[in-house]
């Protein structure tokens, strides 16, 4: 499930769920939204133990469709979850908060504080075999 907020009331009070850093990076983002994940399925009541995996992928599939688009789409984990769930209206008790979501154009990285504007790169990954591991897990992540 996604909330999102296009008119500038919306999105200032969403803003201000935001951590500093990634207010400044997203304030002029003309969409913000936040990606949640039903915690129980609505019919059986069962816990949902998946919901986090499909609120990951609908928020991949969102990523992919703005750069077809030719936007750009940035997931963000830095927000106060208390502030999400009291200015979202966000009942605790069903959902999960995933994460903040600014898609936009990309702007000047020159209107962007310097430690930001450091960071407006693609970061590096961990090397494959560190991630996938074939037959089992290793024992070295045991502990």
């Amino acid at each position: 499930m996604f909330i999102y907020a296009t008119n500038r009331t919306d999105r200032d009070r969403f803003l201000g769920i935001l951590n500093e850093q990634n207010r400044a990076w997203a304030c002029n983002a003309p969409v913000l939204a936040f990606v949640l994940a039903r915690k129980h399925f609505a019919k059986s009541g069962k816990e949902n133990r998946h919901a986090g995996f499909d609120a990951g992928a609908a928020w991949m599939s969102l990523a992919l469709q703005a750069v077809k688009l030719g936007l750009y789409a940035h997931a963000m984990a830095g927000f106060s979850l208390e502030k999400a769930y009291t200015i979202l209206g966000v009942p605790k008790d069903h959902y999960d908060i995933i994460a903040a979501v600014a898609v936009g154009k990309k702007g000047d990285p020159a209107i962007l504080p310097e430690e930001l504007r450091s960071r407006e790169s693609p970061n590096t990954r961990k090397p494959l075999a560190n991630i996938a591991f074939q037959s089992g897990f290793p024992k070295e992540y045991e502990a």
